[in-house]
């Protein structure tokens, strides 16, 4: 029997509300003001497309990680990660081309780390 996967529907808002800038809004979540980069006559104080996005990845990425590991039985002692994203004009257009994520994942001893590491590349050999 194929396996059967659930859809599911995001709503955002954004409203403009000066120059480069807006509110971010969602049913039961604070606003979040964003705008244009300062490379694009915004400025600096207030979250842009683009650190959302590559914020949105790295988000991902942990709780992808934590989900695997939960489901394993493994609790991390801790989960750090820094993410980088390149912004790069492509034929005319300005894209995003790569977004770098840079965990630092603490685990509570030497022997978890690589009981960790064997079992969440399915190749745990005891």
């Amino acid at each position: 029997m194929p396996t059967v996967y659930k859809s599911f529907r995001y709503k955002a808002k954004t409203t403009w509300t000066s120059a480069r800038r807006g509110l971010l809004s969602a049913v039961e979540k604070p606003n979040i003001v964003v705008g244009s980069p300062p490379e694009f006559k915004g400025e600096p104080d207030v979250w842009t497309p683009e650190e959302l996005l590559v914020g949105s990845v790295n988000t991902c990425i942990m709780l992808t990680f934590l989900s695997l590991a939960q489901a394993r039985g493994l609790t991390p002692a801790g989960y750090e990660s820094e993410a980088e994203g390149l912004l790069e004009n492509v034929e005319g257009k300005y894209r995003i081309t790569e977004v770098t994520v840079r965990p630092h994942i603490t685990v509570k001893g030497e022997a978890e780390l690589h009981f960790e590491f064997r079992q969440i590349k399915g190749q745990d050999h005891r």
